[in-house]
Parts: C-alpha cells; structure tokens; sequence
C-alpha cells in the first residue's frame, strides 16, 4: 500500500510517516499544506492519503476540502482525514454524499497504528471508516422518521460497527457470535434499509450513507 501523510505540524507528519513505514506502509511522500498534498497525489498517484482536517493558510477545514477534491480528481486514492477534536459536522461534510473510499479518525487512534493501517487498508477497498465517537453520536440523534428506528438494538449494533470500518469477521469478535449470525443480521439491515443485491453497488457503503443522512 502506497501513502502519502499530510500534516502541517513537521514533527506529527514525520512520526506518522515513520510509524506507518515501521507497519509495512510504503510512504511516498509527505506534505504540510493543501496545495502541497493536491501536487503530491497527481504526481505519485498513491493508494491512499492521510490528511490533517486544519492546515494552512487558516486552519480550518483545507483538509477537508483537499479530501474532496482528491477523490473527485482521483478516484483511485482514498482518504483518511484525521481530526485532532471531535467535529461531528466535519465527518458528515466529508462523508455524506458519497463516502465510499473515505475515512474519518480521530488523531487519538494513530496512538494504535494498527487501526490506522486498518482503516487505510479498507477505504483502498472501497469501504469507509468512521471513528467510533462519531458513529455513536449518530446513533443517538436519529430522527423518529429515520429508516434506522425500523432496526433491532442487534441490527443498530451491527450497523454501527459497520460504520466504523469492521469486517464480518471482527463484528463477529466484538459482539461475540459466529459470522453466519452477523451476514443474516447484515442481509436483514440491507432489506429494512431497502438495499436491494447489485452488482454495481457495495451495500455496506450504501448502508452506512443512510446512517449519516438520518
């Protein structure tokens, strides 16, 4: 896997860099603003980009816009914005529309680079990742009308770790029941939500944009 960090804090890009070479990641590049990261991405076409939601001039949400345009541009690089505060409304901003190949983390996770790495691996799949925190704030303001109020507590369990980016395999670890149980639950969350098998669409993402937008 090919990456380049983004990060305008010199020490933070390179640690994060280090760390990710140190977990088999090949780092192609670094950057401290947003221009810097666009020139990068079109010259080394990585397979993903992590980027800082604040960076220059104004520090506010030029990562965020950056992560935008690199998928429209490029969409074969996926992106995981990393936010050093909680910034519910920044994550919806970033995944509503379309969040396939998009993630969201909080900066307090690269202290276990492992769900780092994790989460880039799977939005280069197509999937995408949601910080746990975020997920859960979702959950709890969904609206009466929401297509999810039609969800068991199981069923809104497994959505939300869904939402955070676990496979079957790692749902089926967390809520501790066999896969066969979390792929019966998941074609049940897919028929409440009226997600219907299609070859040209990936369910998951689709299940988790419903989330976002209730």
């Amino acid at each position: 896997m090919r990456a380049v960090v983004a990060d305008d804090v010199m020490l933070v890009r390179s640690g994060l860099a280090r760390l990710l070479t140190d977990a088999g990641v090949e780092v192609v590049g670094e950057a401290a603003d947003s221009d810097a990261l666009m020139q990068l991405v079109a010259l080394e076409r990585p397979d993903v980009a992590t980027v800082d939601i604040r960076m220059p001039p104004t520090h506010k949400d030029e990562g965020l816009v950056a992560a935008r345009r690199i998928r429209e541009r490029y969409p074969a690089t996926a992106v995981v914005v990393l936010s050093q505060y909680l910034e519910a409304r920044y994550a919806l901003r970033l995944l509503a529309d379309q969040p396939s190949g998009l993630g969201y983390l909080l900066k307090e996770r690269v202290s276990d680079i492992a769900i780092l790495v994790d989460a880039m691996r799977r939005v280069t799949e197509g999937e995408c990742v949601v910080d746990p925190t975020i997920v859960y704030r979702l959950m709890k303001r969904r609206r009466p009308d929401s297509p999810l109020s039609h969800l068991t507590p199981r069923e809104r369990d497994i959505l939300a770790l869904m939402a955070e980016g676990r496979s079957n395999a790692g749902i089926a670890g967390e809520l501790t029941v066999s896969e066969r149980t979390v792929e019966t639950v998941c074609a049940q969350v897919f028929r409440k939500l009226g997600l219907e098998p299609s070859p040209d669409v990936n369910r998951r993402v689709l299940a988790v944009l419903t989330l976002l937008r209730s």
